[in-house]
């Protein structure tokens, strides 16, 4: 069967090129994206001069989103008209939550696009392919005006009962587990551009890892929007919530490490929260997000916690499991957020001790209530408030760093490192590391022993001998 996709691929010569922004849910979609055109002859090119199509698939979360797509959009219009006048064609494709929340607007700004996709709806795109070449022809002949497809409508059938079997290679996987919002945070798009909350079937989940791990994955990555409110069911018709399926996932045979992302502080349940303790294969780090230390601000946020909620949270993951680390997000300069509720932020973000963490400026969301709301706060205090806080993350990020240095970490090999002769990975709380090493270690979790800590890696050597104790389960 391989040879024949590989002959059918061969004959068509159709390069795909994909460039992505944003989440790991954006990473994993563009992935399968890929997989759904394969059939077609698509396959993937770092080149876009050479690409037959190409898709951006889009984040709204991050500041200027739109004008980020315009400009990206600019570039491949080149690209498309340069074929063309030398007779090959580029189909142009948009993706993601920016395509969801502003289909109409793009087709009317970038009449060149072909194809608008929602984030929802991607497989339909050998559908979608099909129509924009019929709207093409249709438009040569006078029949239409425009030649561009919009698919932004939520379909009733789950995108993931109609996906093609994943094909995969590498270590490393992302496996999407759930998908929407139910949240409605007042800074977020997202509930608005991946709809409401699904989880996929437990058995469903635990086949897709089963086919990574047979292709070589030996760590994979839960994914959702808010993956700690997964709430599938198995083929018995038993409820499984994301403790019961990391359980099972750690069953699977090859699979030696699990994380997840992105957690909500409200899900994280007691049962979820003993997976931590029990299961060896669920690393020792999680990204938490808490968005602001201040309970005036969360209400504001309608983030459906508070700081006391946060704190019982992050006790309880210690507790479970002592050698825990966590990042976070950050949002400063949310609208009616005083000096106080900063200096809230700031001793949160001394006293947790975040060896990562993401923070961004408030920036209003079309659509959403925060950029409605009064007491916005100046440009110029959000920045210097931004530039504090992340002077003490850094600062925490880089101290953790440096306590590594004369430990003995597990890190899986993921990659080519930046040198010759060099390979790259992640330890067990997800920091590179570079390292000498031949290209046998590759794909294998080795023990390193960390010789110096960087602001934003680390450095490690093969150890002499394996007698080293490791650094999982162990304080740091």
């Amino acid at each position: 069967m391989a040879a024949v996709r590989n002959g059918v691929q061969g004959r068509l010569a159709k390069k795909l090129h994909i460039k992505t922004f944003g989440c790991q849910m954006n990473v994993y979609d563009s992935s399968r994206m890929a997989d759904v055109l394969a059939p077609l002859g698509y396959e993937l090119s770092d080149h876009v001069e050479e690409a037959d199509m190409v898709i951006v698939n889009t984040c709204h979360i991050r500041e200027k989103a739109a004008e980020k797509l315009y400009s990206e959009l600019g570039r491949y219009r080149q690209v498309k008209e340069a074929r063309t006048g030398g007779g090959e064609a580029t189909v142009i494709a948009v993706a993601g939550c920016v395509a969801q929340a502003e289909g109409a607007e793009i087709m009317n700004r970038a009449p060149f696009v072909d194809i608008v996709v929602g984030p929802q709806a991607y497989h339909q795109l050998p559908e979608l392919v099909a129509r924009a070449a019929r709207a093409k022809d249709e438009k040569k002949g006078g029949k239409r005006k425009g030649s561009g497809v919009l698919a932004i409508d939520f379909p009733a059938e789950s995108k993931f009962d109609q996906l093609p079997p994943v094909r995969h290679q590498g270590p490393t996987a992302f496996l999407s587990v759930q998908e929407g919002c139910d949240k409605f945070c007042t800074f977020c798009v997202v509930p608005y551009t991946r709809g409401a909350e699904y989880s996929r079937p437990a058995d469903e989940v635990v086949a897709e890892a089963r086919e990574l791990a047979a292709a070589g994955a030996r760590e994979i990555t839960l994914l959702g929007q808010n993956v700690n409110a997964y709430h599938g069911v198995d083929a018995g018709g038993k409820a499984v919530g994301l403790g019961e399926l990391i359980r099972r996932l750690a069953d699977v045979d090859g699979i030696s490490r699990i994380r997840y992302t992105t957690s909500h502080p409200i899900d994280m349940s007691d049962e979820l929260i003993a997976a931590h303790r029990d299961v060896d294969a669920l690393m020792p780090f999680l990204h938490l997000p808490v968005q602001s230390g201040s309970d005036r601000i969360l209400a504001r946020m309608n983030r459906h916690h508070d700081m006391s909620l946060y704190c019982r949270v992050v006790e309880k993951l210690m507790t479970a499991r002592p050698d825990m680390k966590l990042s976070s997000d950050f949002i400063v300069g949310f609208p009616g957020e005083t000096d106080a509720d900063f200096q809230a932020t700031l001793e949160l973000a001394r006293e947790v001790e975040f060896i990562q963490a993401f923070s961004f400026k408030y920036s209003a969301r079309l659509g959403t209530p925060g950029a409605l709301m009064d007491n916005q706060v100046p440009e110029d205090v959000k920045s210097e408030r931004l530039a504090v806080l992340q002077d003490v993350l850094t600062g925490n990020q880089a101290a953790f760093n440096r306590s590594c240095v004369d430990r003995v970490m597990p890190v899986l090999l993921d990659r080519k490192g930046r040198k010759q002769g060099q390979l790259a990975g992640r330890s067990p709380y997800l920091q590179p590391v570079h390292v000498d090493a031949p290209d046998s270690r590759f794909g294998q979790i080795v023990d390193l022993r960390i010789v110096a800590g960087h602001e934003n890696s680390l450095a490690g050597e093969l150890p002499a001998d394996g007698t080293a104790p490791s650094l999982e389960r162990v304080v740091a």
